[in-house]
């Protein structure tokens, strides 16, 4: 009778043994699910083509920073962007050719998705600061004035930019749109410091918290002035004021990388930094020997060929040169795949996240660019690449290996059996593209959310 009546007791402890080890079991689980998710940080240069850096062969610019960036980290010699700044930053951003979505000089459609909308919709914190010019700022025609994106319905919570609805100054008593409101800044205040310091300021305020920084800087596009570190703040030397701000532009990323490193985040946190288009074109740089003409808004290596460097203690292999093709459109799947997010699909982008981990992963045969910076009134120009050849929509075609300068097209008649097939595999890849983009007097308001 006793051992009759126990049983039930009996039961109800093995019941609450097995909740309890349960418990353990699901706190444990959820502790193992909680471990941070990578940060992600994308900075953009302004102008600035790969011929400026030190880890890239420069010795006439002090780059000391990103050098070191490249020395932790990965250095990529196959980046290309678009030839100029809001092209690339569409592309960048929506992980397609400009051919599917650029329809207007500083304007972003209004149904585009962008980087920032998917790392918000992911639960990460978002900040922006530098430069947008994708709104269609007061300065622009009325016909595109406003009729882009704001940076709030592009995915940015957190905001401290120049050239949103307004233009003012960019570098010595800037204006800034910040989190809703412009602000004038005094004389003494510098635009890519305080830039800088607003991202600095986040990364601290979310350090334990998975957050995407993208920092489309300042630097180093015209004027060519002074910056707070020149020996003259009255200087009016372009290249001496041009190699200054190069100068300061990597003080400026040593400062974020720092930033992270001093939070203890750096391990969680992918750092990359990239150029948007080659260098002013009245600029003038030298390159192991050789001296590089800027190329900004041309279609050769001078406007479209940019430096690319990535650095992540811990996951990107330390002193490593990739050789892949990079396209502007692979940087949104990249860096959604590397923080473990889901990528969509339909990109024109192709994720590099394997390489970054220093796997072989499968790297893009060509990449294509179209450009047609000002669609209402400007005629198109396409071509297609890969580490060797270059073949134009027009049919020209370029041992670009060996004639960076394009100055000798390779005629078909009479072409050798490799420029012949290299010739081939580029036009069929032409052949898939739209010979024909977009303009945003088609669509009106260009698009709504």
């Amino acid at each position: 009778m006793t051992r009759m009546m126990r049983r039930p007791q009996e039961l109800f402890t093995t019941v609450l043994a097995a909740m309890l080890l349960a418990v353990i079991v699901n706190d444990a689980s959820v502790g193992q699910a909680a471990e941070p998710r990578a940060n992600v940080i994308l900075i953009m240069a302004d102008d600035v083509g790969y011929e400026c850096f030190g880890s890239y062969g420069s010795s006439q610019y002090r780059t000391p920073h990103i050098d070191r960036m490249a020395k932790l980290g990965m250095r990529f010699s196959h980046c290309y962007s678009q030839p100029l700044c809001t092209p690339s930053r569409v592309k960048l951003m929506t992980g397609l050719s400009n051919v599917r979505n650029y329809a207007a000089f500083s304007v972003l459609r209004r149904d585009q998705k962008t980087v920032g909308e998917y790392f918000q919709e992911a639960g990460y914190r978002t900040a922006v600061a530098g430069k947008w010019q994708l709104l269609g700022a007061e300065h622009y025609s009325k016909r595109f004035r406003g009729k882009g994106t704001w940076p709030r319905d592009a995915g940015f919570e957190n905001v401290c930019l120049w050239q949103v609805d307004r233009l003012g100054e960019r570098f010595h008593g800037p204006l800034k749109w910040i989190d809703g409101t412009n602000q004038q800044f005094k004389k003494s205040e510098y635009g890519p410091e305080v830039a800088t310091s607003y991202i600095t300021k986040f990364m601290t305020q979310n350090r334990d918290k998975p957050f995407f920084v993208y920092y489309p800087m300042i630097l180093v596009h015209s004027p060519f002035v002074p910056t707070p570190d020149s020996p003259s703040l009255r200087s009016k030397d372009k290249q001496r004021n041009f190699e200054d701000m190069v100068e300061y532009m990597d003080k400026l990323v040593g400062r974020i990388v720092k930033t992270s490193e001093d939070l203890g985040i750096a391990d969680r946190t992918l750092i990359l930094f990239v150029g948007d288009n080659g260098t002013h074109q009245s600029l003038t740089s030298t390159l192991n020997g050789t001296s590089i003409r800027g190329g900004k808004g041309l279609m050769t290596d001078a406007g479209t060929r940019v430096p690319f460097v990535a650095m992540w203690p811990g996951t990107v292999p330390a002193g490593r040169v990739c050789d892949d093709l990079i396209d502007f459109s692979d940087f949104l799947p990249t860096v959604l795949e590397a923080a473990g997010l889901t990528v969509p699909a339909n990109l024109d982008g192709h994720s590099f996240s394997s390489q970054l981990r220093g796997e072989q992963g499968t790297p893009r045969e060509w990449m294509h660019c179209y450009y047609c910076p000002r669609p209402e009134r400007t005629k198109p120009q396409q071509f297609v690449r890969d580490q060797e050849w270059k073949l134009y929509r027009n049919g020209r075609l370029y041992h670009v290996a060996k004639d960076v300068l394009e100055k000798h097209p390779i005629s078909a008649d009479g072409e050798s059996l490799e420029a012949g097939g290299a010739r081939k595999k580029l036009a069929a890849v032409l052949e898939t593209m739209p010979a024909e983009g977009q303009s945003l007097l088609k669509f009106g308001d260009g698009g709504s959310k």
